[in-house]
């Protein structure tokens, strides 16, 4: 058996050792030169950092939501105005189980069906984080039931919150439009607009109307407070305050008397109106028909509600005077008529044998006149008077369509008037361009026909209607048509009266206006189109009718209102502008299936007109709406 005997390297184990107590104090130094350098970063270099960061968690800031500005008619009524109530929220991220929340709650205080849907659908339109109202408009007997039993809710508590309201509920609301609920797409437009600091606590925003389009005016400035919390997150005392700035006020041009006789005056029927002052541009009614409540939507419209309003076929949700199109039928022959006069191609003692029927030259086709058998003899003044068919279809040929449109688009015909809503659309003025880049077709004669009688793919809003109206008034003048006339800023000392604009002017024959202006008064004189809504008027009024198809029927055929389905039938149109030898209000009024535009549309311009001219109401013993003639017949029908 061998022993073996190992001889230990002494040197080597001390070399081993001391490279590896090297390393360790090496590596533990290191660690604390990186600790060190930590330590500096933290301490000396972002101080300021760490320091905001440790303030903000002892100081938050709350913002103060301003006063939104009323909205006022020209009288001073109010139209639109803010008060507080008491509203009970739940924040979902504080609340745990939020069903069972909202069960124990209404043990105290009721939560009804409605109240449910209204709170789900704004949760789902908000962030966990942000309290949602479950009960709005508490009374003070609620409000002091639930604070005596607050300690076994967390996440609720009761705010006081600014509301909106309107007063006059449906009256004028395309005009004044609504705030509701800031969703998805109001944050980003803000963020574009780089106006969402100023949002900060705000839960609503202008929707349409003067209330979106004035939003930055009515709106005001946001308020803070800077407030040291404690550990819970109570708050513990305000440590500094910058208060907010109100909104301003909207003083309109629209009186709500006259509005409210305008509305009326439409009974059951749908369509729109709007009366402007030629002289400067002032809408001094604005009607779109059927209307809605916008206190519906302050607190948050329910899906039933909104479900009814948004299907309806009545389509309340459209604003018609600046989204409603419509062909203008005849109410275009005196822009066409002008077009004529001062091309120098109808002054008198121009005149045609009207035999009921336009023939175009190397066609068999007929355009037919709307009376059988034509109206005789016709000069330009009769031709208005009358509705001749025939002079215009022969007129708006020789002219051709470009001279014709070029003319007739510095009345504001395609393109927007640039009032003061948003959501206004231009309209449409065909030309052959248009046609060949919406059809790549070309541009046939007989179009340029129906183009004379304001048929074909010719459209109008209301709004361009009644715009056009007030520059013909106004001899050629057009004027930015607004309806705000002033703002009274929040201090309470200013008022700045809006600008008044021109926008064009054309430079009209005296003799051409003249000869306009009598044709339209004839219109309301016996024998005219609209001789019941001139009847036992004291002042003169300039006026036209007009029929726009709604769907069309065979050539030759005889229209018959009574056996057409109701919106099917025939759009009615009329305009008119007031006294005819100093004009001061100019009406453009559509009635959606109306048929005849003096008996429909007519009688409700002259209420508004006798309104603003006389002071005088409807239901008067001299109200001429009572006083009704045989209507004349007027423009039928086209092909």
């Amino acid at each position: 058996m061998r022993l073996r005997f190992e001889v230990k390297n002494h040197s080597l184990e001390q070399y081993q050792y001391s490279l590896r107590l090297s390393v360790s104090t090496g590596f533990i130094l290191l660690c604390f030169v990186v600790l060190l350098g930590r330590f500096f970063y933290l301490q000396l270099w972002k101080y300021d950092y760490f320091q905001t960061l440790a303030e903000n968690n002892r100081v938050s800031l709350v913002p103060i939501v301003p006063n939104r500005g009323l909205i006022l008619d020209r009288n001073g009524v109010t139209l639109a105005h803010n008060f507080f109530v008491y509203t009970l929220e739940i924040t979902p991220s504080k609340a745990g189980n939020v069903e069972e929340t909202i069960n124990n709650i209404s043990q105290f205080i009721e939560v009804s069906a409605e109240d449910r849907k209204r709170f789900k659908k704004l949760r789902q339109e908000s962030h966990s984080f942000e309290s949602v109202p479950i009960r709005t408009h508490l009374n003070e007997v609620e409000a002091a039931k639930f604070a005596a039993n607050r300690y076994q809710f967390p996440g609720v508590e009761i705010r006081s919150r600014l509301f909106r309201h309107y007063p006059l509920g449906n009256l004028g609301v395309h005009m004044i439009g609504y705030i509701g609920r800031i969703n998805e797409a109001d944050v980003k437009a803000l963020e574009k607009s780089e106006d969402i600091s100023n949002y900060k606590g705000s839960d609503h925003i202008g929707k349409g109307g003067i209330e979106q389009y004035y939003e930055r005016e009515l709106h005001g400035i946001t308020g803070f407070q800077q407030v040291e919390i404690d550990a819970d997150g109570q708050a513990v005392r305000v440590l500094s305050s910058t208060p907010p700035v109100p909104g301003d006020n909207l003083v309109l041009s629209i009186d709500s008397k006259m509005q409210d006789i305008a509305e009326k005056a439409f009974e059951n029927h749908r369509g729109a109106m709007v009366a402007i002052n030629p002289k400067n541009g002032e809408i001094l009614s604005y009607v779109s028909m059927p209307t809605f409540d916008p206190n519906l939507f302050v607190d948050g419209i329910d899906a039933d509600t909104w479900k009814a309003l948004n299907g309806s076929l009545d389509k309340p949700l459209i604003n018609r005077p600046i989204r409603g199109i419509y062909p203008p039928g005849s109410t275009f022959k005196p822009f066409v008529a002008m077009a004529g006069l001062q091309d120098g191609r109808r002054h008198p003692p121009f005149s045609i044998g009207d035999p009921g029927f336009y023939t175009l030259a190397g066609s068999a086709h007929q355009y037919r006149d709307w009376k059988p058998g034509g109206h005789g003899q016709v000069d330009m003044q009769r031709a208005i008077t009358v509705s001749c068919d025939t002079f215009f279809y022969g007129l708006a040929l020789e002219m051709g369509i470009d001279k014709l449109t070029s003319f007739v688009s510095h009345f504001g015909f395609g393109k927007k008037t640039g009032v003061d809503l948003v959501g206004e659309i231009g309209g449409l003025l065909p030309t052959p361009e248009w046609k060949w880049r919406r059809w790549k077709q070309r541009w046939y004669p007989g179009e340029t026909v129906i183009v004379g009688i304001g048929q074909g793919y010719t459209l109008v809003t209301p709004m361009q209607l009644a715009q056009a109206t007030a520059v013909l008034a106004n001899n050629g003048v057009a004027m930015q048509p607004h309806l705000v006339s002033s703002i009274q800023k929040h201090n309470g000392t200013e008022n700045h009266l809006m600008p008044i604009t021109k926008l064009d002017e054309m430079p009209l024959d005296q003799r051409s206006i003249d000869i306009v202006r009598a044709g339209m008064v004839d219109v309301t004189k016996p024998g005219g189109t609209a001789a019941s809504v001139g009847a036992g008027a004291s002042y003169n009024i300039a006026a036209k009718t007009g029929t726009a198809q709604v769907v069309g029927i065979k050539q030759g055929a005889k229209y018959n209102a009574g056996s057409i389905d109701e919106r099917h039938r025939d759009h009615a149109l009329f305009i008119a502008y007031a006294p005819a030898e100093d004009p001061k209000i100019a009406v453009a009024v559509i009635v959606e299936n109306g048929g005849h535009g003096g008996s429909a549309a007519g009688p409700i311009a002259r209420k508004v007109m006798d309104y603003y001219l006389l002071g005088k109401e409807p239901g008067a013993a001299t109200d001429a709406s009572k006083k009704t003639e045989p209507p004349t017949p007027e423009d039928a029908p086209h092909d």
